[in-house]
């Protein structure tokens, strides 16, 4: 705006900021300012400027949320009452779905991880790759048609557990494709990576990841075959305690086989 001088251009600014039609932004090389839609001018009406401030911080953090602290540093609140789990606190806009960074994804609820609930899709993505490689063994066919047959695309396990019903929260593919990268590290599933027409289901990039059940190449030691090797609670088992080796239902099963 050439044609006004910097005090109508400087009036005309704060003008525009205090109707909320305006952001104020800040870089290295001084102010900026940001024309808001229509649809975010209405919704902060009849708000003062520290009210608007700590919604522009926390739009701009989208899905991923913003800390309390975070909001102090540029709206410059003065923080009142308890500052007992003040640190734990996310803000963001309600129509928004958190990022599986602030929530921990499907693995976590309340804050606490479900580990029998990882183990147990551990078990039924490792069983649906077994029995997929008894029907290849048994359709009597050559060793490479039956090694191809034997494999399943991560989108094949993610219906299957699909169906199952044995999730509360929807899994998506890369949840599935978590679970099985742990079955690769243990030594149960092995991974293959073909090349797939674009559109294809579970293909990303021209890409699809092809997953089989494999007989361990080494057999486990001793040790880790006891109930103790696996057992979750090892280090809270003493005798003498509520959990204790004279009283452990797993170990007498297992000297019972």
């Amino acid at each position: 705006m050439p044609q006004l001088e910097p005090q109508q251009r400087a009036m005309a600014i704060n003008k525009l900021l205090s109707l909320g039609q305006l952001d104020l932004l800040r870089n290295s090389s001084g102010l900026l300012y940001r024309m808001k839609d229509v649809q975010s001018a209405s919704k902060m009406k009849g708000s003062d400027n520290q009210e608007k401030l700590v919604y522009q911080v926390i739009e701009d953090a989208g899905n991923k949320g913003s800390k309390t602290w975070i909001i102090h540093m540029p709206v410059r609140l003065v923080a009142a009452g308890t500052k007992q789990f003040l640190y734990l606190k996310v803000y963001m806009l309600y129509n928004l779905q958190p990022d599986r960074s602030v929530t921990g994804g499907a693995w976590y609820s309340d804050q606490d991880f479900e580990s029998e609930f990882v183990e147990v899709l551990n078990q039924q993505c490792f069983k649906f790759l077994q029995s997929k490689a008894e029907v290849a063994r048994d359709s009597k066919q050559s060793p490479m048609v039956q090694r191809n047959s034997s494999f399943a695309t991560s989108h094949e396990v993610w219906k299957y557990i699909s169906e199952l019903g044995i999730s509360k929260v929807d899994l998506s593919m890369d949840d599935i494709e978590t679970i099985l990268n742990t079955l690769i590290y243990d030594g149960k599933v092995e991974m293959t990576v073909i090349a797939a027409k674009e559109g294809t289901v579970g293909s990303v990039d021209g890409q699809m990841k092809l997953y089989r059940g494999v007989n361990p190449v080494i057999q486990p030691t001793g040790l880790v075959r006891t109930p103790c090797g696996l057992c979750p609670v090892f280090d809270d088992c003493h005798e003498g305690g509520e959990i204790s080796p004279s009283n452990c239902i797993y170990m007498t099963e297992w000297l019972d086989f």
